[in-house]
């Protein structure tokens, strides 16, 4: 579950823009800094590569999720953070948005994402994360998110 919770998170970060008033190339990749969240008697860690938006406007890149200390619940696994070229202005602009995603671990399990992004700055700023692990299970995670450009 808490591998799926942070599969959610990367995807989210993902998705979040550069500077500019239309999408382009300074707006394809994006790094989302490592993040983690407490879990009963333990923490989730989450990471995941720079993200890199596809042709279908998502941000995709893979992840890694370890649980301390149930070692045996770590995960790895791909995401995608679904953001349109008019969310990612209304981003660059300095609003708020709202995000969604899914992502799979490494045995085809589905994680449920949803965020929101809040810039600091033209290229930056922190975005929270919840991944649905399950019908019972949700992690939220806290970082943030930069843009680097093509």
């Amino acid at each position: 579950m808490l591998r799926r919770a942070l599969a959610a998170f990367f995807l989210l970060a993902a998705a979040l823009p550069l500077a500019g008033t239309t999408p382009d190339a300074s707006w394809r990749r994006v790094v989302i800094e490592p993040t983690w969240t407490s879990i009963y008697v333990g923490t989730v860690s989450l990471r995941m590569p720079e993200f890199n938006r596809n042709s279908a406007g998502e941000f995709e890149s893979s992840y890694s999720a370890r649980v301390l200390p149930w070692f045996f619940q770590n995960e790895s696994g791909r995401l995608a953070i679904a953001v349109t070229d008019d969310a990612l202005r209304r981003l660059a602009g300095g609003e708020s948005i709202d995000f969604t995603g899914h992502a799979a671990n490494h045995t085809g399990q589905p994680r449920g994402i949803t965020g929101r992004a809040t810039p600091v700055d033209i290229t930056s700023g922190r975005i929270k994360v919840r991944v649905r692990v399950s019908a019972s299970v949700e992690l939220i995670f806290n970082t943030t998110y930069r843009f680097t450009g093509n």
